[in-house]
């Protein structure tokens, strides 16, 4: 897992609350106009800018879509594995909040806000600006703000005063870290500290990233409950069975092996329901029988991984969402869909965008703005080969012969992978459609 820092450095991080408002909102007026900044925004700030100006949002009130009805809301926070971390999330910020007097909000992975608790009185401030419950504050609805940005990118920021791209929220400053789901890494949400700008102090930032990694901890050790009673079922399964098997869990993590070594701890699943063999890049084709809790997977003898897609396949690369992202591959021998990391959409983004192909020290042009950073690259592409298998080519580094990839982009180019600094996916957000 890449360790991700807080973004609040830079020269306005030495001045006082009032003093940084002031000159923010200097900066925001020329960006608007984009004219020239007295001094650089922040880059998490300044690129968010950047993606509502493209987006034509209202720099005043932004958007206002309908919020969730009270059954919605509940559906949602039922749903959610942010419910069971609640506690943690509690008691690591709660009280600090009421007494700085401010609020905690915890949102899911669209931006929606299905938890505030803190000041009662800050709390009725944040009912003017629709900070409420079942509010939707994703960036292309509230523009640059705690909440929607750290979604965005993925990324602790802190947003204060007039950072804000929407000028309503200029009187408030908020922190939010996200969380993600340690079975998948799928992004579950953030959790913010919001309130007036002129209480604010820059460490809260470092509190609310500490609580949510707290809160993705508890999460791990859940799931590690979980494999352990998966494993207990397991042993006694796997030890009578002649031949290749393996037993995941319902997201892919192995749980017990005979006959095989996966080259990943995780392995990407077909879609259910399963009919008949399916074929998975790191084991061939197999039968796939159903566990409690998990899955047994027969590898057929005869069927390597070599022998799947190459030549007769479909990718779909799907980049639509701002924050998560999937390939599923469809061929003869069924269906799967594995979930990507970032850094595993950006390659992938790129390698469609270049049929032909690309070298270790092009990618590492292309995703860092460096070529000698190839000993990284090919790190991370056998990774990803050892993920997705034969769909991938090496030598030079490709989409495999005779595999059709499409690309499912956003409407909008600016929201294009918006947490990526990569040069070759800012590069591509410059094209009206891929």
């Amino acid at each position: 897992m890449r360790i991700q820092h807080p973004r609040d450095t830079g020269p306005l991080a030495a001045l006082s609350p009032a003093e940084s408002a002031r000159l923010m909102a200097v900066m925001r007026k020329a960006a608007l106009s984009r004219g020239r900044l007295p001094l650089p925004a922040r880059p998490v700030i300044g690129a968010s800018w950047d993606r509502m100006l493209r987006l034509g949002l209202d720099p005043d009130h932004g958007r206002a879509p309908r919020p969730l009805g009270l059954d919605e809301l509940e559906l949602r926070r039922r749903q959610t594995r942010l419910a069971e971390v609640l506690p943690t999330l509690h008691s690591g910020l709660l009280e600090a909040a009421e007494a700085a007097g401010h609020i905690m909000i915890i949102a899911d992975a669209e931006g929606r806000i299905l938890w505030i608790d803190g000041h009662r009185g800050v709390r009725r401030q944040a009912d003017g600006i629709a900070l409420v419950e079942g509010a939707h504050w994703a960036e292309e609805v509230a523009g640059t703000s705690g909440i929607g940005t750290a979604l965005a990118v993925r990324s602790p920021v802190r947003v204060h005063s007039a950072e804000h791209f929407v000028s309503a929220f200029h009187p408030w400053s908020c922190a939010a870290a996200p969380v993600h789901d340690a079975r998948d890494g799928r992004l579950l949400g953030v959790v913010d500290i919001s309130g007036p700008a002129g209480t604010a102090h820059p460490t809260v930032l470092s509190l609310v990233t500490a609580t949510a990694r707290w809160a993705e901890g508890e999460l791990r050790l859940a799931h590690s409950r979980e494999l352990a009673g998966l494993r207990a079922v397991a042993a006694p399964l796997l030890a009578r069975i002649r031949g290749k098997a393996v037993v995941v869990d319902r997201h892919g993590w192995v749980a017990g092996v005979t006959g095989v070594s996966p080259p990943e701890h995780r392995l990407p699943l077909p879609k259910a329901p399963y009919d008949g063999p399916v074929w998975l890049p790191a084991l061939g084709a197999c039968a796939v029988e159903p566990l409690p809790g998990g899955h047994l997977l027969r590898v057929l003898d005869g069927e390597s991984p070599e022998g799947g897609p190459a030549g007769r396949g479909h990718l779909l690369l799907d980049v639509r969402h701002p924050h998560r992202w999937a390939l599923t591959f469809s061929g003869p021998a069924g269906t799967w869909t594995h979930e990507l990391s970032a850094r595993q959409a950006e390659v992938l983004l790129v390698l469609a965008a270049h049929p032909e192909g690309r070298t270790a020290a092009q990618l590492a042009q292309d995703l860092f703005g460096d070529p000698t950073r190839a000993v990284t690259v090919r790190a991370a592409m056998s990774r990803l080969r050892g993920r997705v298998g034969a769909v991938l080519a090496h030598r030079p580094y490709r989409i495999a012969d005779g595999v059709r990839i499409d690309v499912a982009s956003p409407d909008h180019p600016a929201v294009l992978l918006p947490f990526s600094r990569a040069p070759a996916v800012v590069e591509l957000r410059g094209f009206p459609a891929f």
